[in-house]
């Protein structure tokens, strides 16, 4: 097993010049009245706002033809349902239009590969909504492996990543009645055994991370209040986090605590006897994973061993114990090259083999290692030659079958099942083409960055379309947290985009992980501004091709993708005809006060430190808002329940442009978490605003 970065998921100035800096930014702003989520005054705000976006987008026959085009596509009976393997049984959470909440349910793998597998539903979340009275959004499950009886359930109020978790009874399907339960926090939760949990929650006494997880990890026996489960490790304040993992039985069942510095620094302990603590002597922006007696190591700066220095960018191994000894003699099975990186899910593990996910110029690549006698051997799993390809070990304890998942912007996924090592791979299950691609194709060109840098993006649009500037053109992006955007098929892009004419381009700019570390460390704090120039350069690109023109250009993002939205509206308004900013960071100067902020100061840098604060500033979209500067028309879309990144960013970036008499919309939708909707219907109106609003802006008239 690996632990990935998202469990990190996250000076010279006196206290006084702090608390100064900090005031005299509040007392500039005269809206953070609006960063009260739930005040009666915050609220009726949004109710206004929301009802004229309401009123203008939602009244056309184009947007009903939108949205329940969406609607379809998200309660589809023939979407491949994803599984995880407990014990006998697939499991699978399953949405659609007589499932609004989802229902958990499980199948034999037998029952799995027909057309019609015999479902069994587990938990109905549509009928614990409705008894309980409580609108309760499915957040996951951690099920007791050494058994599989016995699961932890994580249920969200409205879609908050804070969590109820509640023990469940796979044998019985029911709720444990006096099992382990803990109140509504950022938690995090691993089982040891039948009756033992390693436990970190943001509300114990002994308080949260100024990023809101959980400080301590402690050792909770069944039976016995939480309050006095043992305290096994107690991190700072300023930490993002401190979480914990136990390996599975195929890796020798090792607990650990994970102490997330920062978002990229992370220390991991292994935990002995007695709650003993010994490091892992490992580079603190390293990746950790556990492969039977081996220690995986992700390596993401130049790590100088001995005479040797492992690549930013590797995937090593060595034997565990070993290594703890001292032992420096690293198997790299993974070897970066300047265009041919580790993907984001890095690796997923067999019984006896690494299976690795590769980018190769941004298209999927899958290849495998098996280990076996102390010895390495290298293997080659066919993928499409463009397009996207991971895959994902069904039981590592026992056995050495894959699933193995590809896709592309036209080829709708296929999800195949084989065993790593032989020709026995079989297309268990297809999505259904949800779009015509008659005429439709895929390239892929390069834009050259201000220094330079040749920055990849994908284009989808009709073969041959006239280059004459005229193409209604959506320009999609990301750019942060190391994560890549991919060919893949997505059925929402092409149904309201593609199909009905408009040109699809997804970029590919520094801050990603298209190209490894590096191509997500050039963009970094002081460095931000080369992502923003990236995503520029591709505009202009398009524009200078011929493809299209800006007031036929769209851009769209989400999270970290929507401060890229807000970046592009207040530095390159000249170029857009129309910006879609959804979940978004706007206000850089506050972002580490609010919710989950502070994790990210690993990414965008400290406000509160001078010198850190002049170049967030320089960016910061709330800051740089031109009152005189004619500006693209620009639509907002966040969540009141977004516990991750606060809605008070959208809220007063939109107020700020009212105050300044530019032109906007604005959507907030009350329950859905970060993600901005909390079931499919909520999720087709939430995408049908963003389409119709880029039509009606980039073309002119409705599609």
């Amino acid at each position: 097993m690996n632990y990935p970065s998202f469990i990190r998921i996250l000076c010279l100035l006196t206290a006084t010049t702090l608390s100064l800096t900090t005031i005299h930014a509040d007392m500039d702003d005269p809206y953070l009245w609006l960063e009260k989520v739930e005040s009666e005054r915050a609220l009726d705000w949004v109710k206004a706002r929301n009802q004229i976006a309401l009123d203008e987008l939602t009244s056309t026959p184009s947007y009903t033809d939108i949205y329940d085009g969406l609607l379809e596509i998200y309660n589809s009976s023939d979407k491949i349902p994803g599984v995880a393997k407990y014990g006998a049984y697939y499991y699978n959470f399953w949405q659609d239009a007589d499932h609004e909440r989802g229902i958990w349910r499980r199948c034999t793998p037998e029952s799995y590969a027909l057309d019609e597998p015999a479902w069994e539903t587990v938990l109905d979340m549509d009928a614990l909504a409705e008894i309980e009275e409580v609108s309760w959004v499915w957040k996951g499950v951690t099920v007791l492996d050494l058994t599989n009886e016995r699961a932890l359930l994580r249920l969200s109020d409205g879609g908050k990543d804070a969590v109820v978790i509640r023990e469940f009874d796979l044998t019985t399907k029911q709720f444990i009645a006096d099992g382990f339960r803990l109140p509504e926090a950022k938690t995090s939760a691993s089982w040891v055994d039948a009756d033992t949990l390693l436990v970190g929650t943001s509300t114990d006494s002994l308080g949260a991370t100024d990023s809101g997880y959980a400080r301590a990890i402690r050792r909770w026996q069944r039976g016995t209040p939480f309050e006095s489960a043992t305290e096994i490790y107690l991190g700072d304040k300023t930490d993002v986090g401190v979480f914990s993992a136990v390996s599975d039985s195929n890796s020798g069942r090792r607990e650990m605590i994970v102490r997330s510095l920062t978002f990229y620094d992370t220390e991991y302990h292994l935990i002995g006897a007695n709650n003993s603590l010994t490091p892992i002597p490992v580079p603190l922006d390293s990746e950790i994973g556990l492969f039977q007696n081996q220690l995986l190591v992700e390596v993401k700066s130049d790590w100088e061993v001995g005479e040797t220095t492992l690549p930013t960018g590797a995937l090593v191994a060595i034997n565990f114990d070993a290594f703890m000894a001292g032992d420096r003699e690293f198997k790299i099975l993974f070897d970066p090259q300047p265009r041919v990186s580790l993907a984001r899910s890095g690796y997923t593990t067999t019984k006896n083999h690494v299976v690795i996910s590769t980018l190769d110029n941004v298209n999927g690549r899958l290849a495998a290692w098996r280990f076996e006698a102390g010895d390495w051997s290298h293997i080659v799993i066919d993928t499409p030659a463009i397009g996207s390809a991971s895959a994902r070990g069904i039981d590592s304890d026992t056995s050495d079958q894959i699933f193995v998942t590809t896709s592309s912007f036209l080829s709708p996924a296929t999800l195949h099942w084989q065993t790593v090592g032989k020709k026995d791979r079989v297309a268990l299950k297809n999505t259904p083409p949800y779009f015509d691609k008659t005429g439709l194709e895929m390239t892929q060109h390069e834009a050259i960055a201000p220094d330079g840098t040749r920055i990849p993006y994908f284009q989808v649009a009709q073969a041959g379309i006239k280059l004459d500037g005229s193409n209604p053109t959506l320009l999609y992006g990301y750019g942060g947290f190391q994560i890549s955007m991919t060919p893949s098929y997505t059925g929402t892009w092409g149904r309201s985009w593609m199909a009905k004419g408009g040109v699809f381009v997804l970029a590919n700019i520094r801050g990603g992980g298209e190209f490894g570390p590096a191509w997500h460390q050039a963009a970094l704090k002081e460095n931000r501004q080369v992502s923003w120039n990236d995503f520029i350069a591709i505009g202009e690109d398009l524009v200078a091709r011929g493809v299209t023109t800006p007031p036929h250009l769209g851009i769209m993002g989400g999270s970290q993708g929507g401060l890229l939205m807000g970046v592009m509206y207040t530095q390159r308004p000249d170029l857009w005809g129309a910006v879609v900013c959804q979940v978004p960071l706007l206000d850089m100067l506050r972002f580490n006060k609010l919710l989950a902020g502070a994790s990210w100061m690993g990414e965008y840098g400290n406000p509160d430190l001078p010198e850190e604060r002049a170049f967030i500033e320089a960016y910061s979209p709330y800051q740089n808002i031109s009152r005189t500067q004619e500006q693209p028309r620009i639509l907002f879309v966040t969540s009141t329940h977004d516990d991750r990144v606060h809605p008070g960013h959208a809220r007063k970036m939109a107020a700020r442009l009212e105050e300044f008499g530019h032109d906007f919309l604005y959507w907030e939708n009350t329950e859905g978490g970060h993600g901005g909707a909390a079931n499919n219907a909520e999720r087709a109106q939430l995408h049908a605003l963003g389409y119709e609003f880029l039509w009606k802006e980039l073309s002119g008239s409705k599609p």
